[in-house]
C-alpha cells in the first residue's frame, strides 16, 4: 500500500484514525501493529510472515536479556539492564541471535543473488565454468532494509541498558511494525520509542502538524517529484547525450529522490504526529551543505545517525588514531552502499561518499571548500553529490560510465540523442525544474515550516494536498523511490 493512493488516504488512513480514537489508550498499540500488518501485508501477505517471524525472534530476545539479567520483573515497568549488571556470555549468545537473524533475513532476500552473480563471474573469470552457482531471483520484501535496522536497534539497545524491554507482544509488534515509518523510515531507534509506547500526548496541535507534514509530503512526492522523474528516466534512458542534456537530467535526479524520498519522510512524520507519536526529523535541506561531511549531517539523517552509533562508534570512530578514523569511514559508506542495495554500482557509491569524508577529514580546517565562500562551497558539494548520483540512478556500471561520460562531453552522441533532448525540454517539466531549484534552496524545509503553522501556513498546506490529489487521479500508481531498499 502507498500513502500516495487512493486507498490509503479515503479508506485506510480514515478508518485507522477512526477507530485509534474511538479506543482506549491501552488498545490503541495493538490497532496500530494489526493496521501496520494489514498495510505492508496488502501487496503480498507473505511480506508480513517474514517480518512477523523476525519480530517474534527479537521479541522473546528481549525477553531473555532481562532474565538472564538476573533482574526482578515483578508487575509494573521491566527494568531497565544498568551498567551494574554483568553482561553475560548467554547474554551476548541472545544479542548474537537477534542480529544473525535480522541480518540473515535480509541477507537471504537481498544479497544471494548478488553474491551467486558475483561468486559465477570470479569462477568464469578463472576458468571454472559458467553457472557454478545457481542464482536465485527471490522477490524482495518491501522496505526489509528499513525495518531490519529498526528491529536491530531493540536487542541492542535492551543489551547496553539504554532502554527497558517491551512486557507485551503487542507493544513490540506496534514499534517494530509501525506503518508510518515501515518501508522507508525514518528509521526509528527503540530507545526514542520505547516511552512513548508507554505515554503521549494527544494534542489538535500535534494532530494539524501531522496533517500539515502530509499535506507538503504529499506534494513533494505528487507535484514535484514525478516530474523531475520524467526528467532523470528519459536522460538516463537515451544513452549517450550532449553534455547538457545529461547534466539536466542528473540535476532532475538530484532534485526527484530528494523530495521523494523526503516527502516520504515528511509524510511518516506526519502520520506519526497524528497518532500522537514525534519521530526524528530525516532531512534538513541537504542541497545547502558546504561540505560532504555536512550533506550527511543534514541527509537521512535516522540512516546517518544509525550507522554511526550502532557501526562507527563500536569499530573505534575517531578515537584509534587517524589512519584507523580513514578506514572506518570508508567501511561504514561501504556497508552504507551495499544497504541500499545489492549492486557494485552502489558500492561505488559509498565510495564516492566515503573517500570524500576521509578527506575532509583529513584536512581539517585546510579544506579548499572551507576557504571559499558558502555559496561556491554549497555549488561545488552539490556537484560532487550529482555525480555520486549517477551511480545510483544507473542501472549498470557501464551505463553510469556512459552517462558520465556524457556529462563531461566524453560520448559519441546519436541521433537517438537529439530525439530524447526534444522530450527532456518540455514547458511544463522545465517549468517545475526551476520550482524545484527555487524550494531546494531558496526557501525553509518543512520541518521549518511546520514548527509554528500560522493560518497562511495552513491554507498553504491544504492547497498543496488538494492540488496534490486532484493530480493524483490523473497519474498511475508511483511508488516511492526507497520502496526498493
Amino acid at each position: 500500500m502507498v500513502f500516495s493512493s487512493q486507498i490509503f488516504l479515503f479508506y485506510f488512513l480514515p478508518l485507522v484514525l477512526a477507530l485509534y480514537y474511538a479506543l482506549p489508550f491501552r488498545a490503541r498499540t495493538a490497532l496500530i501493529a494489526i493496521s501496520s500488518y494489514v498495510f505492508y501485508g496488502w501487496a503480498n501477505p507473505i511480506w508480513a510472515v517474514i517480518m512477523f517471524f523476525g519480530c517474534s525472534v527479537d521479541y522473546v530476545c528481549g525477553r531473555l536479556l532481562l532474565r538472564l539479567s538476573g533482574l526482578p520483573d515483578e508487575g509494573g515497568l521491566p527494568p531497565v539492564i544498568g551498567p551494574e549488571v554483568p553482561r553475560t556470555r548467554a547474554m551476548k549468545t541472545v544479542l548474537v541471535v537477534s542480529i544473525v537473524t535480522n541480518l540473515g533475513l535480509l541477507a537471504v532476500f537481498k544479497y544471494t543473488g548478488f553474491v551467486a552473480e558475483n561468486v559465477n563471474a570470479m569462477a568464469a573469470f578463472m576458468g571454472l565454468g559458467d553457472g557454478l552457482v545457481p542464482v536465485l531471483h527471490l522477490a524482495l520484501p518491501v522496505g526489509i532494509s528499513f525495518y531490519t535496522f529498526k528491529a536491530m536497534s531493540y536487542a541492542i539497545d535492551v543489551y547496553r541498558g539504554d532502554a527497558r524491554p517491551m512486557r507485551r507482544f503487542a507493544d513490540y509488534m506496534c514499534f517494530e511494525a509501525f506503518f508510518p515509518d515501515l518501508v522507508a523510515g525514518p528509521i526509528i531507534r527503540y530507545a526514542s520509542m520505547e516511552e512513548q509506547m508507554r505515554a503521549r500526548q494527544h494534542t489538535l496541535e500535534k494532530f494539524a502538524r501531522g496533517v500539515a507534514f502530509f499535506a507538503l509530503g504529499m506534494g513533494k512526492k505528487i507535484l514535484l517529484a514525478n516530474p523531475m522523474g520524467h526528467i532523470a528516466d528519459t536522460a538516463f534512458a537515451a544513452g549517450p547525450a550532449h553534455a547538457l542534456d545529461a547534466w539536466f537530467g542528473v540535476i532532475g535526479y538530484a532534485f526527484q529522490i530528494y523530495f521523494d524520498f523526503s516527502g516520504y519522510s515528511d509524510m511518516a512524520i506526519g502520520l506519526a504526529l497524528m497518532l500522537g507519536f514525534v519521530l526524528m526529523q530525516n532531512f534538513d535541506s541537504p542541497y545547502k551543505s558546504a561540505s560532504i561531511t555536512e550533506f550527511w549531517r543534514r541527509w537521512h539523517i535516522s540512516l546517518s545517525t544509525w550507522l554511526r552509533d550502532y557501526l562507527y562508534i563500536p569499530l573505534g570512530g575517531n578515537r584509534k588514531g587517524p589512519r584507523r578514523t580513514m578506514v572506518n569511514l570508508m567501511t561504514v559508506m561501504l556497508l552504507g552502499g551495499l544497504w541500499h542495495g545489492a549492486s557494485w554500482n552502489f558500492v561505488v557509491w559509498g565510495g564516492i561518499h566515503g573517500s570524500m569524508l576521509a578527506l575532509e577529514r583529513r584536512l581539517g580546517a585546510a579544506h579548499l571548500l572551507r576557504r571559499l565562500p558558502r555559496a561556491l562551497s554549497v555549488a561545488a558539494t552539490f556537484l560532487v553529490v550529482c555525480i555520486s548520483w549517477v551511480f545510483f540512478r544507473a542501472k549498470t556500471l557501464g551505463q553510469a560510465l556512459v552517462y558520465l561520460g556524457s556529462m563531461f562531453g566524453l560520448a559519441a552522441t546519436t541521433p537517438a540523442s537529439d530525439v530524447a533532448a526534444g522530450a527532456l525540454y518540455t514547458p511544463y517539466h522545465g517549468a517545475m525544474f526551476v520550482v524545484c531549484g527555487a524550494l531546494v534552496w531558496g526557501m525553509p524545509n518543512t520541518w521549518q515550516l511546520t514548527e509554528r503553522l500560522s493560518a497562511p501556513r495552513a491554507l498553504w498546506a491544504t492547497a498543496t494536498l488538494a492540488l496534490a490529489t486532484l493530480v493524483m487521479w490523473t497519474q498511475t500508481t508511483n511508488p516511492f523511490l526507497y520502496f526498493q531498499f
